[in-house]
């Protein structure tokens, strides 16, 4: 999930001929288009957007291996639990998203790797526990962490 910010569609910039991922956005966005060469020209010659960039992609980098370790290595009750926290933004500088509009259970279930089902069953017993709270939109609790901090 990408926010206020962020980038996409990098890896043309490293000659990437295939896409490895596709944006569907599921509120209304505005989106700035920069085609390769003015990126290209605006990283050398803007050293504080180029400081932006690289941080923006380094810390990417960084979430992108804490998502194939939780794939590889935690139960899908507990991806789903990080996941809702990150779409919450908890965690960054930011004031966190407590209230995340138009989120379906099948859009959960492909970012969880599991199936609309399991989802499901998940956010009832989430919701039972008070770490959430779920009709129409969805309310996310602090609370939640004590499901990705557990053993």
């Amino acid at each position: 999930m990408l926010g206020p910010g962020d980038f996409v569609g990098e890896g043309c910039l490293a000659g990437q001929a295939v896409r490895m991922a596709t944006a569907k956005a599921i509120t209304p966005v505005s989106a700035l288009v920069i085609k390769k060469p003015e990126m290209s020209r605006v990283l050398r010659a803007e050293h504080s957007f180029s400081d932006l960039f690289v941080t923006y992609m380094l810390t990417r980098n960084i979430r992108i291996e804490e998502d194939l370790v939780d794939q590889l290595f935690n139960s899908s009750e507990k991806r789903l639990a990080r996941i809702l926290l990150l779409l919450a933004r908890y965690g960054k500088d930011t004031e966190p998203q407590k209230v995340l509009h138009n989120m379906s259970q099948e859009t959960l279930a492909e970012m969880v790797g599991t199936t609309r089902s399991r989802i499901n069953v998940f956010m009832n017993k989430f919701r039972k526990l008070g770490f959430i709270k779920y009709n129409g939109s969805l309310e996310i609790n602090s609370s939640l962490l004590s499901v990705v901090l557990r053993d």
